[in-house]
Order: C-alpha cells, then structure tokens, then sequence
C-alpha cells in the first residue's frame, strides 16, 4: 500500500480489518473524509490453508463486509486478493454476495491456487465446487487473474496450472476475464504483491478508470 501510494498522488486511506475466531471483528486507522478510493484489508485470526478454511474465511469476510457496508454507505467496490484471499473472494462471490444495490466492479487475485497444489489432470473438490456454482458470480464483473511464475512451470510453491484454472470458474460467465503472467524478479509466491509489474498491474486496472471507459467517455 504504501509503495502504491507513493506513485498514487491520491494518497489513499488505510482501514485494517481483522477478524478474530470469536466474532470479534477489530479496526485500525481510518477512512479520511473524501476519500472516495480507501483500502480496506481484511485479514482473519483463522488464517490456515485448505477448502474447509477457506470456507470458514468466507463466512468470516461476509461478517466483516456486512459491517463495513453498514458503517460507510458504499454502492460499489473493487477486490484484491493475493493465494487464498482469492479463494475468499471467489466462494464469497458465488455463496454471499446476492446484493443489488451493491457492485463488485472488479476483482483481481494474485497468484490464487484455484486447484491448490494439486496438477491440472486432477481436480480438488474446491475447484468442483467453485465451477459447479460459478454461474452465481455477477455477471458484470470485470476481472483479473495475475500468475507468477519462476519458470513457466510454479511459483515456488503451488503450480501454474492452478492459478490458470481460474479461467474454468470465471471465463463466459462474468463480463471480462483477463489473464496475466509475471515473471522474473520477484515472480515467487510470496513476493508477488511486492512486485513492481504487479504494483502498475494494480494501479492501471484496479485504481485508475478503466482504459475502456476512458475512450467511451472521450
């Protein structure tokens, strides 16, 4: 965030969210008045791997987002979510999200593991799950799925393929998909939100109006 805003003459609010097991729901910093483009990061007490938290996680995000929705008024927001913060997104999108004066205009993750480390030939039950449900997601959503990769094959820790598979959840269901592989210096899981190709990625897409609609407006 704070390399973000360092290129960003915005200079965007920060608003973190943790969510603790116990339902507690606590909030550091704050959204400055007029700031119509705040970060809002959501982080869980319950931060394991695996579909089961997953769930969990989402069930938790709902809570959190329900109470923001109350406390700011906001009728449009967009997503960023890095490995499973993805998965998050996706099963709160498909078994959540059913607002209608609320929109998710768009929504990128970054290096989400969609089969987790499983290879693209076997599925896990929460890729099933998520493209037996996918036609729940909205479907005016834009949306971008950004892979890291150190050598074509994985990212240092799950395989390209998985992050590829979101193409079988999102693709001819939402408005835009998009898919974008990083490589090179700090391409490795970790790293990625790190990355400066990811960081230009964020703000052309997800910060700035969309080129699409900069010409329609022209």
């Amino acid at each position: 965030m704070a390399k973000i805003n360092q290129h960003d003459r915005q200079n965007h609010s920060l608003l973190k969210v943790k969510v603790y097991n116990n339902g507690q729901i606590t909030y550091t910093g704050r959204i400055r008045q007029g700031d119509n483009e705040p970060f809002i990061v959501v982080g869980f007490e319950n931060n394991h791997d695996g579909y089961r938290n997953v769930k969990k996680q989402a069930r938790m995000f709902n809570t959190a987002f329900n109470q923001l929705k109350a406390q700011y008024n906001f009728n449009n927001f967009k997503g960023i979510g890095h490995s499973n913060g993805g998965l998050i997104y996706t099963y709160f999108l498909e078994h959540y999200f059913n607002e209608r004066q609320i929109r998710i205009k768009r929504l990128m993750t970054i290096r989400t593991p969609y089969n987790f480390a499983e290879p693209s030939n076997r599925r896990t039950q929460m890729l099933t799950d998520f493209i037996k449900n996918r036609k729940k997601l909205p479907s005016n959503l834009t949306m971008y799925s950004i892979a890291g990769s150190e050598n074509y094959v994985e990212d240092g820790l799950v395989p390209l393929s998985s992050v590829l598979a979101g193409k079988y959840i999102y693709q001819g269901v939402v408005s835009h998909y998009t898919q974008i592989t990083v490589t090179g210096k700090l391409a490795q899981h970790s790293a990625l939100p790190q990355n400066q190709e990811v960081l230009s990625l964020i703000r052309r897409y997800i910060l700035q109006q969309h080129p699409e609609r900069r010409r329609q407006n022209n």
